[in-house]
């Protein structure tokens, strides 16, 4: 399961954000970009959650992205860095025919690799040395509320969620 974002930041008060979650190449829903509520594109998938868990999901995303966008414009000002600016972050989850899985998130700036998170050791790697990627590196590394429930959805809720809807699109895999 990948859930993919871009947002697109065209100036300090202004960012469009789209979002989508992918099940191998089956697109599973989408974010409504004014509303930030979840649009279901496979009939199978709302009924793969209870409504409380997508409820929950909902709520934890939208006060993510309030979050994120503010901090976000903090360090493009701070740091003098020109807008428009496209972030780009994709999160998620393999699992394997062993039942072994491997979580995962990248996250790209302007179209280059910006840093990711290694859910083994816990830490946020950069992929530039740059004053802005050491101040998303200082800001997300000492947001440890964060980080720690990262940790959480990525190794648990992750693999729960993609079992089940597993179970629930396995003819719409199957077909594929």
């Amino acid at each position: 399961m990948r859930l993919l974002r871009i947002s697109t930041f065209q100036n300090s008060s202004f960012v469009d954000t789209e979002g989508m979650g992918l099940l191998d190449d089956i697109e599973l829903g989408s974010l409504d970009q004014h509303t930030w509520k979840i649009r279901f594109h496979q009939p199978w998938v709302r009924p793969a959650l209870p409504s409380g868990d997508w409820d929950a999901m909902e709520n934890m995303i939208k006060i993510y992205l309030q979050q994120f966008n503010y901090q976000f414009n903090e360090g493009a000002v701070q740091n003098n860095v020109p807008y428009p600016i496209v972030f780009q972050g994709m999160a998620g989850c393999t699992l394997y025919p062993n039942k072994t899985s491997q979580a995962f998130v990248q996250v790209a700036y302007n179209g280059q690799d910006f840093f990711s998170f290694c859910v083994d050791n816990v830490t946020w790697v950069l992929s530039q040395d740059t004053d802005l990627s050491q101040y998303a590196q200082s800001i997300i590394q000492n947001y440890t509320a964060f980080t720690d429930m990262l940790t959480v959805l990525l190794n648990d809720t992750c693999i729960d969620y993609t079992e089940r809807l597993l179970h629930y699109g396995k003819a719409a895999l199957e077909r594929q």
